[in-house]
């Protein structure tokens, strides 16, 4: 059972251990919108908090035979780092799939990683297998009150930074975070909104919270692995219908435009679970408009390869790079017209290929695709209509 109690005893044993996070204005994003960073606590996440509260609560005996826990990454972390400090043996298991920045960071702080093909519920179970067999305590990533007490304490921290706060925006995967933070909140400032944000693709607590029961959403691709939960736990199920105001999605564009407004604006990185609060301000889905609104920012645990696909993903949803093809008649002098005009437009080519074999052209034709950098949507609109005024054929992609 949690209560405030065990919320604020969390966070009188996470002073030393966990960081004070920054709670920023970030007026690039929205008038009233600040940053709560949690992408800024060691191990690059919140989940050290829950983390440490959940092993620190173990018996003597549970201590000696060691904890287990499965996660995409950042419990793994905050479980490893945790473990590591009080000399308790851990075992991780991990998604196959888990990003190799967070596998390697694991067995960096002193766990032994297992990892286990298919998603986050697969780990889940190979660790309860692995718990029965070898008699590990199981450290749940969400479903736990321990865990949920040391999350809360980002909704305590949250009040004493921010008194006036209206509104608080969370990500939510498995539902340990916003649940926390919701009984926090509520406990001590009723009128305060919460609203918790899922990736649209594997939106669980949302379409459990839509359905009045538990319910297991099929798997779905999202670069918010974070938040990759595909059945929601009980306790936090219960605790986000009774303390969670509102739960929205985002889908994958919105979310890395949120990480490159989060690079641009603030300066600072967030793993693809950890913007999805922000996105949801920037695209309308919650109202920041007239109320004073904190985005949780969870995490920032996110490969540099991975960053770079989704900056550029970012770039294309905010129509700052862009595509084009079209047709050029195939003479000397066809292609340069075709870049006059571009040049004209003020557009940045990045890169071009120019191909005479195609299934779209034509024997005196050639097919030229071009990557550009562009201002935004409108300037893109612009450039295609000065190529159509030109006489150029432009192509689908």
């Amino acid at each position: 059972m949690l209560t405030l109690e065990m919320i604020q005893d969390a966070q009188s044993a996470l002073k030393g251990i966990a960081r004070r996070t920054p709670l920023d204005r970030a007026p690039k994003l929205g008038e009233n919108i600040y940053i709560k960073a949690e992408n800024l606590q060691l191990t690059g996440a919140f989940k050290l908090r829950g983390a440490y509260n959940k092993i620190r609560s173990l018996t003597p005996e549970e201590a000696s035979k060691g904890v287990i826990a499965c996660s995409a990454g950042n419990h793994a972390q905050g479980i490893a780092l945790s473990a590591t400090k009080l000399g308790i043996k851990s075992i991780i298991c991990m998604p196959a799939g888990a990003p190799i920045s967070k596998v390697e960071a694991t067995k960096g702080y002193g766990a032994e990683v297992v990892l286990v093909p298919g998603v986050y519920d697969d780990a889940a179970r190979e660790a309860e297998r692995l718990t029965k067999e070898h008699g590990y305590t199981f450290a749940h990533p969400f479903n736990d009150p321990y865990v949920i007490a040391g999350q809360g304490t980002i909704g305590l921290e949250i009040l004493e930074q921010l008194p006036d706060v209206e509104q608080v925006v969370c990500p939510i995967g498995g539902g340990g975070l916003i649940s926390g933070i919701a009984f926090a909140i509520k406990s001590l400032k009723p009128s305060c909104k919460v609203i918790g944000v899922q990736a649209a693709s594997v939106a669980s607590m949302y379409e459990s919270r839509k359905e009045g029961k538990i319910t297991t959403v099929a798997d779905g691709d999202t670069i918010a692995d974070g938040i990759h939960v595909l059945t929601p736990g009980d306790l936090t199920f219960d605790l986000c219908q009774k303390y969670v105001d509102e739960i929205v999605t985002v889908s994958e564009d919105e979310i890395a435009s949120a990480i490159l407004a989060l690079i641009e604006g603030q300066k600072t990185v967030a793993e693809g679970a950890g913007a999805t609060s922000v996105a949801a301000c920037l695209f309308g889905k919650v109202d920041t408009s007239a109320r004073k609104t904190v985005c949780v920012v969870s995490g920032g645990n996110v490969d540099v390869t991975t960053l770079s696909r989704i900056v550029t993903r970012g770039l294309t949803k905010a129509g700052r790079v862009a595509e084009i093809s079209a047709k050029v008649a195939d003479r000397p002098g066809g292609l340069l017209g075709l870049l006059q005009v571009v040049a004209e437009s003020g557009a940045n080519i990045l890169s071009i290929d120019h191909a005479r074999e195609d299934e779209h052209s034509e024997v005196n034709a050639c097919i030229v695709n071009m990557v550009m950098e562009t201002r935004n949507a409108d300037h893109i609109h612009a450039i295609e209509e000065a190529l159509r005024a030109k006489g150029y054929e432009l192509l689908e992609h």
